[in-house]
């Protein structure tokens, strides 16, 4: 293909179909039983300028073909990035190769044809940007110089950046489906640092979207990443405490997503998830809900078929605190007994509960604890459910913010944690797969001086 794979999107598909076609009967000939398919092509422009000087400006050209063949219940698998016809007979082969020396799994294989896909929605998820290197420079200077010029204790800046990326996936296998679709995911984003000597803090903004249109502004998103800054300045720890916490909205949903993480089917049969076996239990409040809606137009994580061409569907993950179901691939799902979810590959815009008060509203209800904007470190145990990581925010009195902190290790039990939410806010961040208002948790340990 040529560098301009994407240019020609029909044809660009047409190719990458007429390949996976080929691999499918190469396949087959040399005596496997099923086989499966998958090819991508993407192109990207990335920008970050700082100080008004451009820093980086990468162009991104990937392809990739990858090739699972099975000869029964014997598994192989081999990818490559070449698209040239002699190079995908080679992957073919060694994929064959590597099968014929694998052992038996029962439950390896292609999913059951009645959960293949049988249309594939338009979801409105392509939208190319025809932007030039100058002109993505111009708007990454934009958005920095906003932020900048917003405030002169602003001191410093690690830049504005501009990404616009397209990608073309295409999936086929030996069940007689073949399937494709174009995305683009554009951002943009800037980092500065507030105040002086040894009271310099920083912060960041992004936006990011399907469509170019839907971005923010530049000089709205500087300003923003101006505004977090500022308002870390003169952070400070606290006293060791047991307090309630909220979690902003950004931050909120990666603190669902570690029950995510608990629940997805390679968790459940290798038994290291604290929510081992928890399918019609209570894990939430009896007024939390979370809706899987793999349909929604440009949005994140929106896809007609999941990695395996199984059609995605609308779901109730968890219904009035009580866990529906696990996340399921079709081996997970055979290695428990069920079926599968339409999750090979990940989640599909989860949806949860909001209430009626926005951030304000929730620090209001709050009266006394800490505002958590940001994360650090990795503690989380994943089988105890035992969460410990460090933090910064602001610390809260009499409903409203007293000063930012920094410093301190917020701690606590997964399971005991998701069950104390007290609240969830209306300030809904869209802009990922988990889309989440700020949690207001009842109790919550909080180490510092």
């Amino acid at each position: 293909m040529s560098s301009a794979d994407l240019s020609d999107l029909g044809g660009a598909r047409l190719r990458l179909e007429t390949l996976a076609g080929d691999a499918l009967e190469r396949a087959t000939r040399a005596g496997a039983s099923a086989s499966e398919v998958g090819a991508s092509l993407a192109t990207g422009l990335s920008v970050t300028v700082r100080k008004g000087e451009v820093e980086t400006l990468e162009h991104q050209r990937d392809r990739g073909f990858s090739v699972t063949v099975y000869f029964g219940h014997r598994k192989g698998s081999a990818s490559t990035s070449d698209l040239a016809p002699a190079a995908i007979a080679e992957t073919v082969d060694k994929a064959c190769t590597i099968a014929r020396y694998t052992a038996e799994d029962p439950c390896a294989g292609l999913p059951d044809p009645e959960f293949v896909a049988r249309e594939q929605p338009d979801l409105d998820l392509d939208h190319p940007w025809q932007i030039d290197p100058d002109q993505a420079v111009s708007l990454a200077r934009d958005c920095e110089a906003a932020g900048l010029e917003s405030d002169a204790r602003i001191s410093n800046t690690e830049g504005g950046s501009l990404s616009s990326h397209r990608s073309l996936r295409v999936y086929a296998n030996t069940l007689g489906f073949s399937g494709g679709y174009a995305s683009t995911s554009h951002s943009l984003s800037c980092a500065l640092i507030a105040g002086k000597g040894d009271d310099m803090q920083r912060d960041y903004w992004y936006s990011v979207a399907r469509c170019a249109e839907d971005l923010e502004s530049p000089a709205a998103v500087g300003r923003r990443a101006a505004e977090r800054a500022l308002r870390r300045v003169g952070a400070r720890r606290v006293g060791t405490r047991t307090v309630p916490v909220i979690f902003v909205a950004e931050i909120a949903r990666g603190f669902i997503g570690h029950m995510i993480s608990a629940i997805r089917g390679a968790a459940q049969y290798r038994k290291a998830s604290f929510l081992l076996g928890a399918a019609g239990s209570q894990v939430l409040p009896h007024w939390f809900s979370i809706e899987e809606r793999p349909h929604l137009p440009r949005a994140a994580g929106s896809a007609p078929f999941d990695g395996e061409g199984v059609a995605t569907h609308d779901r109730t993950l968890v219904q009035d605190g009580v866990l529906q179901g696990y996340v399921l691939s079709t081996y997970s799902a055979r290695r428990l007994g069920l079926q599968t979810t339409g999750n090979a590959g990940g989640i599909h815009n989860l949806l949860i509960t909001s209430g009626s008060e926005d951030l304000e509203g929730l620090i209001r209800q709050m009266g006394r604890g800490l505002v958590v904007t940001e994360l650090m470190g990795q503690g989380i145990n994943g089988v105890t459910g035992d969460y410990s990581r460090g933090a910064s925010g602001f610390w809260v009195e009499g409903g409203e913010l007293a000063h930012p902190v920094q410093e301190v290790t917020i701690a606590g039990n997964l399971k005991d944690l998701y069950l104390d939410i007290q609240a969830v806010g209306n300030d809904v961040d869209r802009r990922g797969v988990i889309r989440s208002g700020s949690l207001l948790i009842g109790r919550m340990t909080i180490a510092g001086d």
